[in-house]
């Protein structure tokens, strides 16, 4: 049997404790399934990966050296089989931290999916209705340009997106249009 979307969505709500971690983490999982529909890779191991991407972070939020491999353990243990392609991934998005090297198009789409789906809800956050309907891909690439704005949002983490063949705007177009969908479960 397969691992399952259902299943997935269990071991966040199991692990991640925060209600800010599972919106980020469903986020990431809309935006990596636009990504590979667009790019023409399986939307459902896509979006696996940004769904469970930061399964461990209450675990190595203080220790980024083991970042993705916790994850990739309690994947491993697992009775159904979670592909490699997106154990692979998970780590990638830590790549910094492991050592590694990210070298497929799903690696470099998660790092650059998970990323701005801060700057993305920031900028959300600023408007009177704080709402991502008032969201215009031109706010998010001029907030990328503000240093103080999300300082934690790396940029060049974002920027990733070109080698994937968007320009910062058509990324942030597809990830304000993706994150749209799930607006109610984001809280915007």
């Amino acid at each position: 049997m397969a691992f399952t979307r259902e299943q997935a969505f269990q071991l966040i709500q199991d692990h991640l404790k925060s209600d800010m971690l599972v919106k980020h983490s469903l986020a990431t999982e809309v935006i990596m399934r636009h990504l590979a529909g667009k790019l023409g890779h399986d939307v459902d191991t896509w979006g696996l990966a940004g769904l469970l991407h930061d399964l461990d972070y209450n675990e190595t939020k203080d220790d980024m050296a083991n970042h993705g491999l916790i994850t990739t353990a309690v994947l491993d243990a697992l009775d159904d089989p979670v592909s490699e392609e997106i154990k692979s991934a998970i780590r990638a998005h830590n790549a910094e931290n492991l050592g590694l090297t990210r070298t497929s198009p799903i690696d470099l789409a998660i790092t650059c999916a998970e990323t701005i789906t801060g700057l993305v809800a920031a900028t959300a956050l600023v408007y009177p209705d704080k709402k991502l309907a008032s969201v215009k891909p031109k706010s998010v690439t001029k907030r990328m340009k503000e240093k103080h704005f999300a300082q934690g949002v790396n940029r060049d983490h974002i920027r990733l997106c070109e080698q994937l063949g968007f320009s910062v705007d058509d990324f942030a177009a597809l990830s304000i249009e993706a994150m749209k969908e799930i607006s109610d479960q984001l809280g915007l």
